[in-house]
């Protein structure tokens, strides 16, 4: 560990209510705000489990509660299966741009309606502009911001920062009504191939919490490795 990760300083949160499992309390370690980042400590701090939300890194550090587990996917070793190859099939008509922000009203507006019809029940409900443009900011210039398009009509957008060893899926919002697209699993999909496609190693998920509908999906994608007693392995 470089005397810079040995240095930092962080966090907790006060117990608060859990936004996965009902009835649970969370506490949260989160990296000192002060802390100057750039993409290789920040990459650092994700091989230990960490993730961003704004200019905030932060961790799950519950004292009863072990659910949230950090996981990537190893992009050179991943074959779709038959769903995710038919996922891909009825996507193939979409183009993929990239954009320098998302501060537009094409993309918030998109956004209001995801957070509206799809997560009435999270915390980002009602969806708010400051919040929306200081969660998905571009942090320490290192998020890209790719936009899917049919035709003329945006359809969704991925959130991604790209680290030192992979790419981490920030965040992805995407049209309620376009169901039979399954957009949210293309766009995971979409990523893993980006990363291959640029010599990267891995796709960071984020937390996998089995017992939370919301998050256990990312079981799907094989093969998968869990942050684990402060060492990555495969999930069997």
């Amino acid at each position: 560990m470089t005397s810079s990760m040995r240095d930092l300083k962080v966090y907790t949160t006060y117990p608060h209510s859990c936004s996965y499992l009902e009835e649970q309390e969370a506490t949260t370690l989160f990296i000192d705000p002060r802390q100057q980042m750039d993409k290789n400590l920040y990459s650092n701090l994700s091989l230990l489990g960490f993730r961003r939300s704004g200019n905030h890194v932060y961790r799950p550090h519950c004292t009863h509660c072990e659910a949230c587990i950090p996981a990537r996917i190893p992009v050179a070793g991943f074959k779709p299966k038959r769903s995710q190859r038919r996922t891909l099939a009825r996507n193939a008509d979409l183009r993929v741009e990239r954009s320098e922000d998302i501060r537009d009203d094409q993309a918030f507006e998109l956004y209001q309606r995801y957070i509206q019809l799809r997560h009435s029940d999270g915390d980002m409900y009602p969806p708010d502009r400051e919040q929306y443009e200081s969660f998905l900011n571009n942090a320490w210039n290192c998020t890209r911001y790719y936009r899917f398009y049919q035709r003329d009509t945006l359809l969704g957008v991925a959130v991604v920062d790209e680290l030192v060893d992979g790419l981490s899926a920030i965040y992805t919002f995407f049209e309620p009504e376009e169901q039979k697209r399954s957009l949210g699993n293309y766009a995971v999909l979409w990523q893993i191939e980006k990363a291959r496609e640029m010599g990267l190693h891995y796709l960071y998920l984020g937390y996998w919490i089995r017992d939370c509908q919301k998050m256990a999906y990312k079981s799907e994608y094989r093969p998968l490795e869990l942050y684990v007693n402060s060492r990555w392995a495969s999930l069997v």
